[in-house]
């Protein structure tokens, strides 16, 4: 198998973490990228394969997908052991709608952080709007975090063992904090459910790479302390 991926896509790191919790081996072709340019020009390949020119893209023999939720549901269905869904059709349905949540409600406010580690504009009125947004999003973020909060109350992961709910929700979250969002240390539960899940060998892992990754590519983001 083949995996185009980027150092720091959150998609395309879901993947690599779905293959290194199934132990598949893979080829990592990593495409370029920077703050200032982002993913321009295009890996060709990328471009011929998925319509929006986006990682990840995964390559199975004659098989070329596209889409981090419909690559994670076909490693599942080739190789179901060990388990990234539930079995049963109620608790894999919840898993999806987590991972769903975690793709596309959360990451929503997240994207308003993510100019912080990018080169900021020498417009102060965009200067002023950008961080207008990214405020209002934290708040966004913090009052999701505390629905979060309350669900993984008592639980070990989303649902009766690890999954790929956990692994988009961790992404997510890694995002919010790399990206100097609200503070887990508001939101115990998520708090735990996030060390335990981080702590992981080949999650761990990546989030190593995606650090050293902020070190060579990104601006350093500091927290801001509340008064």
């Amino acid at each position: 198998m083949k995996l185009y991926t980027a150092r720091l896509s959150l998609f395309a790191r879901k993947i690599e973490i779905a293959l290194g919790e199934k132990g598949l081996a893979f080829e990592r072709v990593v495409v370029p990228f920077t703050q200032e340019k982002g993913y321009s020009p295009k890996h060709p390949d990328v471009l011929a394969a998925n319509p929006k020119g986006q990682v990840p893209v995964l390559v199975d023999g004659d098989l070329t997908l596209y889409d981090s939720t419909i690559i994670l549901e076909y490693l599942e269905d080739a190789w179901p052991t060990p388990a990234l869904y539930p079995t049963a059709p109620k608790e894999r349905a919840l898993c999806r709608l987590q991972e769903l949540f975690a793709d596309e409600v959360l990451l929503a406010p997240v994207r308003e952080l993510m100019h912080r580690n990018g080169p900021r504009t020498a417009d102060p009125d965009r200067r002023a709007a950008e961080d207008s947004a990214a405020i209002q999003a934290e708040g966004k973020i913090a009052e999701l975090f505390a629905g979060l909060d309350r669900r993984l109350e008592g639980r070990e992961f989303f649902l009766d063992s690890f999954s790929a709910a956990d692994i988009a929700t961790f992404m997510t979250i890694l995002y919010s904090e790399r990206l100097a969002g609200p503070p887990l240390s508001d939101h115990p539960a998520i708090a735990a459910w996030y060390g335990r899940v981080g702590r992981r060998p080949v999650i761990s892992q990546i989030v190593a790479e995606i650090a050293e990754a902020d070190r060579e590519l990104s601006v350093p983001v500091e927290r801001k302390v509340s008064a």
